[in-house]
């Protein structure tokens, strides 16, 4: 049996998962709580009791010399560190982290095949060849996409990123469609995307902080393995040219391992990165740097107080299973609810808090649903911070069913 285990207080999951009842199939947001409740303020609570102190951090380094900043550990879904975090910002080549996430939902869907190869045009050649960050690549050449995302990501290759579009996309516009597209179904609110690469137009494209980070945590969660063999590379020969990767913390920071930096002379230096260790990860936006060298301070600082400062405990294995949500018009009535991944409770370093658990959703679901498909969320609070949510998704995939279904399941949740 699997065990959730906060502050030295284990408790079991199938207690905690057991579901509340809750009839009717009109739609509206579900609370499940996870454990009986204990003498608390309200019924919907689950506490899992932990010792009852709740300091606070060390303090955050001065990083004055960024506009934008958030530190965010991926695990625990929690904010760290804020400051202007919904402001939107030119990206300049953290574009290129939406072109790579695009493409690696291609490749996922067997849209597009890494061995794949496009022909550089020569409209793509003439406007690129000589403008910012590039690959080198020469008119009528056929890079495959292995190697245009290996420029994109690792040497900021404008080219590359242009030539992936129009082969992937059928043109610029329709690549840029695809951005703004995934843009929406992340939830990123502040941004909009205007070029595959970040160049300059005239503020068309721009992001937050906040949005980078659900690009980067969608781009890490779904995408691991894509993640590790096109981001955090030293760099890139191609057409007989090496190329170093400029990312500041690679080298420098104990577990960096990437994600992308970005300038332009309007944005300044940019930087969204990540760290891993001891399978603790943090995420971290930089904007509006006015050098490189105070961008690798900054960044440096961010992370080893990210991960000094604060520590994650374990909370929930990933494929845990916390309840089971009602299912509308499908073949079954109800589908499995589980962590997509392993989830933690941060927390400043050496304290403990209360912690209370409990699984929302707007129920219920509408069938087709396929599997691990984020349909639910684990809401955490932790003491007095602010709760956060933690994507949940489906452990089996659920058809669509029949009318005979329908009325069986819709029978079952009047009677129940």
């Amino acid at each position: 049996m699997k065990k959730l285990l906060i502050a030295g207080v284990t408790v079991s999951v199938a207690g905690l998962a057991a579901l509340a009842a809750h009839g009717g199939v009109n739609s509206g947001q579900v609370v499940v709580p996870l454990a009986p409740p204990l003498p608390a303020p309200t019924s919907n609570t689950a506490n899992v009791a932990l010792a009852a102190r709740a300091d606070d951090p060390l303090p955050p380094p001065q990083i004055s010399a960024a506009p934008v900043a958030l530190l965010y550990d991926l695990g625990s879904g929690r904010t760290l560190y804020a400051h202007n975090a919904d402001t939107p910002f030119l990206p300049a080549s953290v574009t290129k982290t939406m072109t790579a996430f695009v493409a690696f939902e291609m490749l996922a869907k067997g849209e597009l095949r890494e061995d794949q190869t496009f022909t550089v045009s020569r409209e793509a050649w003439r406007e690129w060849h000589s403008k910012g960050s590039r690959m080198f690549l020469s008119e009528g050449s056929k890079p495959t996409v292995h190697d245009l995302l290996m420029g994109i990501m690792n040497v900021s290759a404008n080219d590359g990123a242009v030539v992936l579009a129009e082969g992937a996309g059928g043109s610029v516009a329709g690549w840029v469609a695809k951005m703004n597209d995934a843009a929406r179904r992340l939830g990123m609110t502040h941004s909009h995307f205007g070029t595959p690469n970040g160049w300059m137009d005239k503020g068309n494209t721009y992001v937050s902080a906040n949005d980078l980070v659900k690009l980067a945590s969608a781009m890490l969660t779904r995408y691991p393995d894509y993640y590790r063999r096109f981001v955090g590379q030293p760099g890139m020969t191609w057409n007989g040219i090496t190329q170093p990767n400029h990312d500041p913390t690679l080298g420098v920071v104990p577990g960096a391992d990437g994600i992308k930096t970005g300038f332009t002379g309007e944005a300044h230096y940019n930087f969204l990165g990540s760290a891993q260790r001891n399978g603790r990860r943090l995420l971290m936006v930089l904007a509006g740097v006015p050098t490189p060298r105070e961008r690798t301070a900054a960044a440096k600082a961010l992370l080893e107080w990210g991960f000094s400062a604060w520590e994650d405990k374990p909370l929930v294995a990933a494929g845990t299973k916390l309840a089971s949500a009602q299912v509308q018009g499908g073949k079954v009535g109800s589908v499995d609810l589980i962590a997509p991944r392993d989830m933690f409770a941060t927390m400043p370093a050496g304290a403990s808090a209360p912690a209370n658990l409990r699984v929302i959703y707007n129920g219920p679901l509408v069938a087709p649903i396929a599997k691990g498909t984020p349909v639910a969320e684990l809401e955490v609070r932790l003491g007095g911070a602010a709760p956060v949510r933690l994507p949940l998704t489906a452990a089996q995939e659920v058809e669509k069913g029949g009318v005979m279904d329908r009325v069986k399941f819709g029978f079952a949740r009047l009677i129940s």
